[in-house]
């Protein structure tokens, strides 16, 4: 009886014993036949007749129904339940007649046909009930599968990320070692303390807003030793919140390192702008950084998982408690994202 939980052979039981009590509750006979007492109203008969429709109501639920009538076995499904129903029938009729006869005495048939009719009743409670459990079951493994394939996909599109992000990191400290820069001790700890993040927090389900903030601080600081005073960028956090919160991993890095991976190179006056606002309930992030429209096209060709990894998470992580906003402007790029987060 795998189909069965506990709280199910309760519940059963409950439904059961309401069902076979209200026919003993209103009449002095179940049958509306003659009764010398009421101490007859529930005896050995009754027992068997019950026992009967309970039997008949499982078997058809958890044999017949799936081995034959799910499989395309129609016929023997009829065969099967018409014989049982006439069995049943029969012998509850033969009880009747016997041990609770009716004054003056009822014909065979008319009993008869009286039990099959309470026998498809059954039937049809038990079918309905089984169609309405097969709905749920597959409801739940259709469900169970769609989180399953979510798992999955959020798993690749964080896997896309950290390569991603670590290889245009360390094209950075490869751009310092060769200008043979002092800078680069200062530039491989902040290296070291991103890696921690990737490595320790990324892959959780969850993390601090606050470590975030940090991760984000930790690549922009080093950005700013790579290019000294050759970029100017402008990086500020505002925190409005008392509490730390909680948040996917890995969603505000993108949109920066856009900024950096277009707003450098062939640009006049090359200027980044990260603005962080963090309130109590959401994050906005405004990036702005100048773009040269020709190079901006070459990059994208050789790369761009990181804009539309974001897109994809975002849609499917917040589908509702999202906005990305990506506007041009005068060889001028500028994303917002508001962010909810509760």
């Amino acid at each position: 009886m795998k189909h069965f939980k506990s709280n199910n052979i309760i519940v059963h039981m409950l439904a059961w014993a309401v069902c076979f009590s209200i026919p003993i509750l209103i009449y002095n006979n179940p049958y509306g036949e003659y009764m010398a007492s009421t101490n007859e109203k529930f005896g050995l008969p009754e027992i068997i007749n019950y026992s009967l429709f309970i039997i008949f109501f499982y078997l058809n639920a958890f044999l017949f129904i799936p081995v034959y009538f799910s499989k395309k076995r129609t016929l023997e499904y009829i065969v099967f339940v018409v014989i049982v129903i006439l069995a049943i029938a029969t012998v509850n009729t033969l009880l009747s007649q016997i041990y609770r006869p009716h004054t003056p005495p009822r014909p065979f048939i008319r009993v008869f046909l009286y039990r099959v009719f309470i026998c498809l009743a059954n039937l049809a409670i038990s079918t309905s009930y089984r169609m309405i459990m097969d709905n749920l079951k597959r409801e739940r493994e259709l469900k169970e599968k769609e989180n399953e394939n979510l798992l999955a996909e959020l798993s690749f599109l964080r896997s896309q990320i950290s390569p991603h992000f670590v290889f245009n990191v360390l094209n950075s400290v490869v751009s310092l070692a060769r200008k043979k820069s002092n800078q680069v001790e200062p530039v491989l700890m902040e290296l070291s303390n991103l890696m921690r993040y990737m490595l320790y927090e990324s892959d959780t389900e969850k993390v601090s807003v606050n470590k975030m903030v940090m991760y984000l601080t930790s690549y922009i600081n080093l950005q700013k030793m790579r290019f000294n005073d050759d970029v100017k960028i402008d990086y500020k956090v505002i925190d409005n919140s008392n509490k730390d919160n909680y948040i996917e991993p890995m969603l505000f890095i993108p949109l920066v390192e856009n900024a950096f991976k277009h707003g450098i190179g062939i640009i006049e006056n090359p200027e980044i702008n990260v603005l962080l606002t963090v309130n109590e309930k959401s994050i906005v992030l405004h990036v702005q950084n100048k773009f040269n429209r020709n190079t901006t096209i070459e990059k994208e060709k050789k790369s761009g998982i990181g804009l539309a990894n974001l897109k994809r998470r975002l849609n499917l992580l917040y589908p509702q408690a999202h906005e990305l906003i990506i506007t041009e402007k005068e060889n001028n790029f500028f994303t917002n994202l508001n962010l909810i987060i509760q």
